[in-house]
Parts: C-alpha cells; structure tokens; sequence
C-alpha cells in the first residue's frame, strides 16, 4: 500500500497564505465575507498544500461518519452497476452506507468528485480505475483515507488494488480468434483519451497481433465512452467499408458487439461463418444474442464483493475468520457461437 502523508490542517494552510485560520475557514465556505485576493491567496495555498475544507466536523459527535465513497464511470453500465452490487450487498451487515458518484468517463470529474467527498470524511474511498488527475492524487495521498483502485492495475497504486489486467483481455480475445483461424482481425472501440480500459484492451489487443505477425490497422475509434449499440453498428458499417475482407472483430463492451452484430446481420453476412464478432463484459444481452455473442468475463461482482473485504479489514469491521481478498482477477474467455464455427 501507497504511504500516505501527513494531512495538511487549516493551520498549515493560514501560515502558508499568511492569514488567521479563522479567515481560511471563512474564505473556503461560499458567500462569506472575504475579500477576492485574499480568497484566492487561500484558495491558491490549500490547492498547493492539498488541503480540503472538513464541512461536517462541527457537527459530529463521534469521530466516524459511517459512510464509503465510490466512484463509478457510468450508471448505465451493468459491469459497474453489478461491482457496485458486490460492496453494497457486503456491507448490508454493518453501520456503513455507501456515497456514489460518477465521473463520466472524465478524469477532472473525478477530481471534483473526490474533493467534495472528502469535505464529508468518507471512511473509505472506492475509484474505478488507476488515471487520475495530478491534484486528485495529491487530495488522495493528503486525506489518510483508505483507498482502493478497482477495475484496473495500476502503475503507481494510490492504495490498494482490486483489478485485473485489461491488456490481457484483448490478448485473449486475439489468441482465440487465431485458434479458431482468423487471420484478418479489427477492434472497435470508444474515445481512447477517456475510456483507459478500453484503451488498455486495445493495446494488449495490438501487441498480440503484433506478436502473430497480423495486420494491425483495422482499428475503429467510434466516439465518447461508453459506446452503446449504434455506435456499434455504425463502426461496423465503417469497418466493413474500410476493410471488407476483415473476417473477426472484438468490440470494446457487449453493447457495441451486439450492435455490430445486427449490422451484419442486416448487410446478409452469416456470423460466425462469414464474420466473427466478441465483445467484453458477460452482459446478459451477449448471452441471449442469436448467435450468442463471445466475451470477456472481467467477474464485475467478485471486484466488488473483493473491494468490500479489504475495506472491512481496513476498517477493523472484518471477522477474524474471512479470508484475505485477492487483488487480482483473472479476465475469463466465455467461448460462444458469434466466434465458433460449427464443425
């Protein structure tokens, strides 16, 4: 686990802009009585120090305030609704209520996010996710809160780590794809400036074509995370258009897969005999597909269910009996007949 520092007070930050702690305790609360330049001296000097305003210390009488901040990307997104699922339904039994908010995909997002979380004293916080903004790292490492980074491996963990890695995703997804014969293989996937995941999958996606001596190029980036089924369907029509010999395709979520399905289907193409298509997620639409569509099982509730653990042993709520959470999942090929010819 990261070392975390000591947390600047609002003493730390009067001596820094040169002012009382009263006078940064008035400047840092909204339609007070403070001049503009000393506002922004103060502000500028709890920015340099990392420092947040603690909105709720006056009124607590206890030192806990019995809550677990998340961040998720999306609320739409059924992986991070069911990881959401495994830590809610794990603290059920205990005092703790978890605080949501979702960035949209957007580092800065997150970054606002995390600050007025931790204006609240969350017990613990939960990001989706190892990029973050170089002033949210710092409130992070600053506050003393236990973090946990889920849905990814970072380089540089804030704390600890939940994850898997999505490199290996689409490593597995291309070394299928060879098993089965495909030699001619596309990726379709969103806005790789926001989503990283899906940049991450891409990228191991690349390396193992790369590896196998294939073509690299067929790549479609079909705008802002998350890529839903008409983005889908249009990179398909696109990647068909720009490569019509492409015979595989994994797309970067389930959503987009069955998109690009139903594009085939509607361009008479017969899959898996004409064209192969996977996705990533093991969402239940990918399931009951016609054909079933192939994915990647990133096992979004055993994230959750796992990120609940460590909190718990993290905030000495734990039985002595449970055992340790593993940090690391294990990204799961579910071989399915979009990508399996018949024999």
């Amino acid at each position: 686990m990261a070392s975390i520092s000591k947390r600047p007070t609002m003493i730390d930050v009067a001596r820094r802009a040169g002012v009382s702690s009263m006078t940064v305790s008035r400047a840092l609360k909204p339609n007070t009585s403070v001049s503009d330049g000393t506002r922004e001296r103060i502000q500028k000097a709890a920015d340099e120090l990392g420092y947040v305003l603690d909105s709720t210390a006056a009124g607590l009488s206890s030192s806990r305030t019995g809550f677990i901040a998340v961040t998720i990307p999306s609320i739409n997104n059924a992986n991070f609704a069911d990881t959401l699922r495994g830590i809610v339904e794990r603290l059920r039994d205990t005092n703790m209520q978890v605080l949501l908010g979702y960035t949209n995909y957007s580092t800065a997002e997150e970054e606002r996010l995390i600050e007025q979380f931790l204006q609240r004293r969350p017990e613990a916080i939960v990001m989706t996710g190892g990029a973050h903004t170089e002033r949210c790292r710092m409130l992070i490492e600053n506050s003393g809160v236990p973090i946990v980074e889920t849905w990814d491996l970072p380089e540089v963990p804030l704390g600890d780590v939940v994850g898997f890695s999505n490199a290996e995703a689409g490593r597995l997804m291309v070394r299928h794809f060879y098993d089965q014969g495909y030699r001619k293989i596309g990726f379709i996937g969103g806005d790789t400036s926001r989503d990283t995941r899906g940049l991450d999958r891409r990228r191991g996606f690349v390396q193992a074509l790369e590896e196998l001596g294939l073509e690299t190029d067929r790549l479609i980036g079909s705008g802002p995370p998350p890529i839903s089924m008409r983005e889908g369907a249009a990179s398909m029509k696109k990647m068909l258009s720009d490569w019509p010999d492409t015979d595989a395709v994994m797309c970067v979520s389930d959503l987009s897969a069955f998109g690009a399905l139903t594009e085939c289907q509607r361009a008479g193409m017969r899959v898996p005999d004409d064209i192969a298509i996977a996705g990533f997620g093991a969402y239940d639409i990918a399931e009951h597909a016609i054909p079933a569509i192939t994915t990647v099982d990133a096992a979004a509730l055993s994230i959750g269910e796992n990120t609940a653990e460590i909190l718990l042993r993290r905030l000495g709520d734990a039985d002595e009996e449970t055992p340790a959470p593993s940090t690391l999942i294990a990204p799961k090929l579910l071989a399915r007949g979009s990508t399996v010819r018949p024999l």
